[in-house]
């Protein structure tokens, strides 16, 4: 059986692979095959660009190879010893010298003139429509659209986090776009300009869509800017470019382009899901509320690290099964979980008063700890406004 894909292997797709490389060279097959062999061409004008640049550069440089190699190999076959052929003996020669200086200068002007061409569009920030703020955390991304005040996090869908996870009962084989969806996409209209204002609140991240032809370093403490205008609706999917943790791997990019109307459609949406959770940190929650909410922001901010079952990786992230801190006085707790510590992120610029509460209540009475406490949204939402509130400036 072994023998048998082996071979199917080595002939089928061998002759896929050899076939769509001919076809690319006679500049009539495309990237988007099982085993493609060239960039996408993507779905702005700003990739088409990057795209043609990239195949007139390539052709360049072939033609060059061609050129070299072919008066390399004829001067090498027809020239040799064994022919009768002595070397001609000389140091130099001031036509051939000019020739090999200016030929090139000439090649390098042209290919950098459609370079140069490419990359001021590219940073043509200029009177965009839409402008959304990306952040960088470990591991996820924060979206807000600064022109119509929608603001959410983006992180690893909870199939894909949960069959990442040992032991977990769900392959990743039958889970669709494994490490490449999220619970919350970023959602853009097609044909308008969208600038985006890229930074990280931690470490290095970079923000990477394949179709949208660039890709943009998100560094802390600075803000680096790009543009794009989505020719057609779709899905489109990237990842973090940038090393940047142990969960470097699990925080992929999904943006949606959408038709103005379906767009609008969904702002409002939007708008009506953050006052309903703004509302709902009004209000007494139950501890079942509590219990079954805070498993789901456990799952899909915690696990990661402390594990589903809340045993932790020894010597590296400690368990939260037993923990002194989840057991002992609920202060503690909240303090570390609302402004971090160590490696452990400050979850309070992240998630909601109501998300807070339930997920502190879980670890406080699930994960094999039974402390019988719980803390509502009500008593946690008072100390994110203090988070947010500006420090008084003692000269001011």
């Amino acid at each position: 059986m072994i023998k048998i894909m082996l071979g199917d292997f080595s002939v089928k797709k061998t002759k896929q692979i050899f076939a769509h490389l001919f076809l690319m060279l006679l500049g009539v097959g495309e990237a988007n095959a099982e085993y493609a062999l060239n960039m996408p061409r993507g779905v702005t004008r700003i990739s088409n660009d990057v795209y043609d640049l990239h195949m007139l550069i390539l052709w360049i440089c072939v033609v060059i190879g061609v050129l070299v190699f072919g008066v390399m190999f004829y001067s090498i076959y027809y020239h040799r010893k064994s022919v009768g052929h002595e070397a001609e003996q000389f140091h130099d020669n001031v036509k051939v010298e000019l020739l090999w200086t200016v030929i090139p200068t000439i090649i390098l002007v042209a290919m950098a003139i459609p370079a140069t061409k490419t990359m001021l569009e590219m940073d043509d920030v200029n009177e965009p429509d839409i402008t959304i703020k990306i952040t960088g955390w470990q591991w996820k991304w924060e979206y807000d659209y600064l022109d119509s005040g929608v603001h959410f996090f983006s992180s690893l869908d909870a199939e894909s986090n949960q069959a990442r996870q040992l032991n977990s009962g769900v392959e990743a084989a039958d889970v669709d776009n494994y490490l490449l969806n999220v619970d919350n996409p970023l959602v853009i209209p097609v044909n308008k300009k969208i600038r985006f204002l890229l930074t990280a609140a931690d470490v290095l991240h970079a923000w990477w869509v394949p179709e949208f032809g660039w890709k943009k370093d998100n560094v802390p403490g600075f803000i680096n800017d790009a543009w794009v205008s989505v020719q057609k609706p779709g899905i489109y999917r990237g990842q973090c470019a940038e090393l940047c943790g142990k969960d470097h791997g699990y925080m992929p990019i999904v943006v949606i382009a959408k038709e103005q109307a379906e767009y609008e459609q969904w702002l409002e949406e939007k708008k009506a899901q953050a006052l309903a959770e703004a509302s709902s940190a009004d209000r007494q929650w139950s501890q079942a509320e509590l219990m079954a909410k805070g498993a789901e922001v456990y799952q899909a901010n915690c696990a990661s690290c402390h594990m589903a079952d809340g045993q932790g990786v020894p010597g590296t992230f400690p368990a939260l099964a037993g923990s002194s801190i989840v057991t002992g006085a609920m202060d503690g707790e909240v303090a570390m979980v609302l402004n971090g510590r160590g490696m452990m992120p400050a979850f309070g610029a992240m998630l909601n008063a109501s998300d807070l509460a339930a997920v502190i209540s879980f670890t406080r009475n699930g994960l094999s700890n039974k402390v019988g406490d719980s803390v509502q949204p009500l008593i946690i939402k008072p100390m994110l406004a203090a988070m947010t509130q500006p420090e008084e400036d003692d000269d001011w």
